[in-house]
């Protein structure tokens, strides 16, 4: 037997732990390259649709940075013509008030209109992302989903493309106020070159202070982050385990472990604080100190008549803007850092290679027997480690198969391989006949229910979670799948009955109700094989007879394929496949197999009430005196 290359075997849970391991550094990265071409190259694509919004967004953005260079220039105007010459320019002064008035309203007008169409881009730009990461992941393979953390997911889904949404939206200000900073020179330049370069002199100051600040600041910023991270976890993990800690009398331990973990990330944000509270007095004080030169040379010139009062005026105003786009831009930075590894992240999601796709002449079941055959099947998550040895078995329309075997055993693989979550190495799965790789996963979804051992159930009603397979479900076909399995007297003792609102995966229901609403789920769905977990690993004595009799009623007319890992429930099964080691050990009935004397009799007859309770050395030795087949 040959195993399939590493290309083409799926990756399984241990291997995503590796992949975690080897990544982790990476995903909590805050701050990456300033400017990332395939980053923004590819976030381009998403703004594309938008562009004519985004140039009228610009274009305003242009026009509310020129009203703000315009301002004090009407300012000089007005004290030069009219103010220093006396009343006889009466008319200009009027004239510089309208221009005054007119250029406030252009401004607040043209900032109003930049906002507006910004904020409602960005949220429609980030509808997109979301939507497109979404859509991927409901088509991406069981094999990333096995390797990645659920919170790493939301954090890309929510944080990363948030992060994105603040890039955006600042990026057209960041143009504005580079606009507004050039203008500023060229203007301070343009009045009175000798005293522009004067005032700018004190620019180097800002550039030489932050290059020494920046390395610093950064690897305070980055502990930050780092320490609030360990304090959550240790937070979410100790609210989490409350039942354990009060059971074990940890609170004590606990709360001195937390208290170092909360005073580490205290010290850190003390710190990272004092960085970044640096640069704004510094900026003041570079701003305070252009001011002073622009007043005491400025005012000499006055004074000497060598430089009109409107351009020291002028000078001033435009001294007290010169270093906010200086910060700004600074913050932006800042912000592009963070956005290139929320957008790399966001993308890495959004290039997952979708491994399960249909064929280009994949076919559609309609005429569906409901038979399942493995035939001489070879699969595993890892390259090199098959879980599945040359699988053969075929399960006839209406049968019932339940599959037994310690942990381990190639269970579960083979329920995912008959809903194709994965692809087999070697070998072929069939349904009806038909190769599953080679008809559409819609319609062979149409074929094929799974109900898990632990069933999930979505927020909303009882109705909405019974009809979920079914969207067009009435009330009377849900009420009557209810019937069958036995759940409508509890559900109709309910507040609300069928409309009564679950918490999150059904924790207002016990685990025994909750199974039986997974039940009447797959009633509705009208599937012709169910794949079953084990229903009653976990319910008390009663509720699994409950579940029992609805198992019976829902595989009626059905194929099933069961696994089972109480020894008492496989007795009703038409057959019995034993596992061991990816390897199919033996195969009967009930009696059939206790007949045989083999290793399905010798585990039974240890009185073990579930074949996950055995040591896995008592298996090894029992295998060891030889077996029946």
């Amino acid at each position: 037997m040959t195993v399939s290359p590493a290309t083409t075997a799926p990756a399984g849970p241990g291997n995503g732990r590796l992949v975690l391991a080897l990544q982790g550094d990476r995903d909590e990265q805050i701050f990456g390259a300033a400017f990332d071409g395939g980053v923004i190259g590819r976030f381009l694509g998403f703004l594309r649709p938008y562009r004519r919004r985004l140039l009228a967004a610009i274009a305003a953005v242009l026009v509310f940075t020129l009203t703000q260079l315009a301002i004090p220039l009407i300012i000089r105007y007005a004290i030069d013509n009219a103010l220093v010459q006396g009343a006889t320019d009466r008319a200009f002064l009027e004239l510089a008030v309208v221009a005054f008035g007119l250029v406030i309203s252009v401004n607040a007008a043209a900032n109003f209109c930049q906002l507006a169409i910004v904020g409602s881009t960005a949220e429609q730009v980030l509808f997109d992302l979301r939507q497109a990461m979404y859509a991927h992941l409901q088509r991406v393979s069981l094999s990333f989903m096995d390797q990645t953390e659920v919170g790493r997911l939301m954090a890309r889904l929510q944080g990363d493309v948030d992060a994105l949404q603040e890039f955006l939206e600042s990026t057209i200000s960041a143009i504005g106020d580079l606009v507004l900073l050039l203008g500023i020179i060229v203007v301070l330049l343009g009045l009175d070159w000798q005293l522009g370069l004067f005032t700018l002199s004190v620019v180097p100051m800002l550039f030489v202070v932050r290059i020494v600040w920046l390395p610093h600041a950064r690897r305070a910023f980055v502990r930050a982050r780092q320490t609030s991270s360990l304090v959550n976890g240790a937070l979410a993990e100790n609210v989490n385990g409350v039942r354990t800690v009060q059971e074990m009398n940890r609170e004590r331990v606990n709360f001195d472990l937390f208290e170092e973990k909360a005073g580490d990330n205290l010290r850190a944000h003390l710190k990272a604080s004092k960085f970044a509270q640096i640069m704004v007095p510094m900026v003041d004080t570079l701003t305070g100190a252009a001011m002073a030169i622009v007043i005491i040379v400025g005012g000499n010139l006055v004074l000497r008549d060598a430089l009109d009062l409107g351009v020291m005026v002028a000078f001033i105003f435009y001294v007290q803007r010169f270093f906010d786009p200086i910060r700004s831009l600074t913050l932006q930075h800042t912000m592009m850092q963070r956005a290139m590894v929320s957008g790399r992240r966001i993308f890495e999601v959004l290039d997952v290679p979708i491994q399960i796709r249909d064929k280009a002449d994949a076919i559609e079941i309609t005429d569906f027997d409901g038979s399942i055959e493995f035939r001489n099947v070879t699969f595993g998550y890892l390259p090199g480690q098959p879980v599945l040895k040359d699988i053969s078995f075929r399960i006839e329309p209406g049968e019932t198969v339940a599959l037994v075997g310690p942990t381990g055993s190639g269970k579960t693989s083979i329920t995912a391989l008959a809903h194709r979550f994965y692809d087999v190495w070697e070998g072929q799965v069939l349904l009806g006949g038909h190769d599953v790789r080679d008809v559409t996963q819609d319609s062979l979804g149409r074929q094929v229910s799974m109900v898990l051992q632990e069933p999930f159930l979505f927020t909303g009603t009882v109705y909405d979670n019974i009809k979920y397979c079914k969207a067009d479900a009435g009330y009377s076909e849900v009420e009557a799948a209810a019937r069958v399995v036995g759940a409508h007297e509890f559900i109709t003792a309910l507040p609300g009955g069928y409309d009564t609102l679950l918490q999150q995966r059904g924790g207002n229901l016990s685990i025994g109700q909750r199974q039986l609403i997974s039940f009447a789920r797959a009633i509705v769905a009208d599937r012709k094989i169910l794949v079953l977990d084990e229903a009653t690993a976990s319910v008390d004595s009663y509720t699994e007879m409950l579940i029992q009799r609805a198992l019976s009623r829902l595989l009626e007319g059905r194929t099933g394929m069961v696994i089972a890992h109480r020894l008492a429930t496989v007795r009703g099964a038409d057959r019995i496949i034993v596992l061991q080691d990816g390897r199919i050990i033996e195969t009967g009935t009930h009696d059939e197999l206790m007949d045989r004397g083999g290793l399905y009799f010798r585990l039974y007859s240890m009185n073990y009430s579930s074949f996950d309770d055995i040591p896995d050395e008592l298996i090894r030795e029992v295998l060891g005196t030889g077996s029946s087949t």
